[in-house]
C-alpha cells in the first residue's frame, strides 16, 4: 500500500480557515477532492489544490505504486500554524493595535485504497448462515388504571 505526503509551508492565511476546507476533501477520491477544491469558493482552495496534486505525483514516483489514480484517497489533511507576523496599526488618541498577520503549513497526505477481495464461501459447500432478525422490544408498560386523575 502507498503512502505519500506533500506539505507547503507559510501559507497566509489562518490555520482555522484553511481548516474548514481541509474539511471538505478528508477522506475522499482524489479525483473528487479535486473536483471539490476547484468549486470550492475560498482562496486557501488553490493552495491546498496545488498540495494535494504534490502529494498524488509523490505518490506515483514510489516505487509498488500500482498506477491507478482511482484508487488514491486523501487518508489525512491538516493545517498547523505557522509563525505570526506582529505589526502595528495606530488607534484614536495615540494609542495603537496589534495586527497579527498568521500562516500556516497545510500537510496532505494520500493512500491507496486496498483492493477488495470477495468473501470466501464455507469450505463443506453449505451456504453460509444468515443472521437471525433483531427480536422486538418489549413495549412499555401500560398506565394503571386505579390511579387517580388530576382533574379529581
Amino acid at each position: 500500500m502507498v503512502h505519500a505526503e506533500a506539505t507547503a509551508k507559510y501559507i497566509r492565511t489562518s490555520a482555522q480557515k484553511a481548516g474548514l476546507v481541509l474539511a471538505l476533501i478528508r477522506g475522499r477520491a482524489v479525483n473528487q477532492a479535486l473536483a471539490t477544491l476547484k468549486f470550492t469558493r475560498k482562496t486557501v482552495a488553490k493552495d491546498i489544490a496545488k498540495v494535494l496534486q504534490s502529494a498524488i505525483a509523490n505518490a506515483q514516483q514510489k516505487d509498488g505504486f500500482g498506477g491507478d489514480l482511482e484508487r488514491l484517497f486523501v487518508s489525512a489533511c491538516y493545517a498547523n500554524n505557522g509563525p505570526s507576523q506582529k505589526r502595528v496599526r495606530p488607534a484614536p488618541m495615540g494609542r495603537a493595535f496589534r495586527v497579527v498577520k498568521r500562516t500556516t503549513h497545510l500537510t496532505v497526505a494520500v493512500s491507496e485504497r486496498p483492493v477488495k477481495v470477495a468473501p470466501v464461501a464455507a469450505q463443506d459447500g453449505a451456504p453460509a448462515r444468515k443472521k437471525a432478525a433483531p427480536k422486538a422490544k418489549a413495549s412499555a408498560p401500560k398506565a394503571r388504571a386505579d390511579k387517580k386523575s388530576d382533574k379529581e
